[in-house]
């Protein structure tokens, strides 16, 4: 479980980096500012959709780090053994293969699905466990 104030110190450390006031930050990540007055003062727990709107608006924030502390901020390119693996790292094969007999997916529904997948690609696989823990794979 994530430690709310120590959450709320590492949210602190995000606002003096952008150096924006609880209530920019709020506007920034789509939420109502007292989202965050209710979090930075402890009454509240960060949800998943806050916790994800804010790495997703700063592609800085490390998920590790602002859930658990390890890891860095800003994030550097540089492994962490800390920090999560990515998809190569942890060699995961490719989740959409084409066929390799062309013939027998002819006319095929799945023959028009890979052609649509071949175009797309995963930028993120999050795996979720009953614990309530999860881990966060990046491309």
């Amino acid at each position: 479980m994530v430690n709310a104030e120590k959450f709320t110190k590492r949210l602190d450390k995000i606002l003096e980096y952008y150096d924006l006031s609880a209530a920019a930050f709020a506007e920034e990540i789509q939420v109502g500012r007292s989202s965050i007055s209710h979090i930075l003062s402890g009454r509240n727990k960060p949800s998943l959709e806050f916790v994800l709107k804010v790495i997703n608006r700063f592609p800085e924030v490390n998920l590790y780090w602002l859930l658990n502390g390890k890891g860095n901020f800003p994030s550097s390119k540089e492994s962490d053994p800390s920090t999560p693996p990515t998809l190569e790292q942890k060699n995961i094969p490719e989740l959409f293969q084409t066929k390799q007999n062309s013939e027998a997916a002819k006319g095929s529904e799945l023959n028009t699905s890979e052609s649509f997948l071949k175009n797309k690609s995963i930028s993120r696989i999050v795996i979720f466990y009953k614990d309530g823990t999860f881990e966060s794979f990046t491309n």
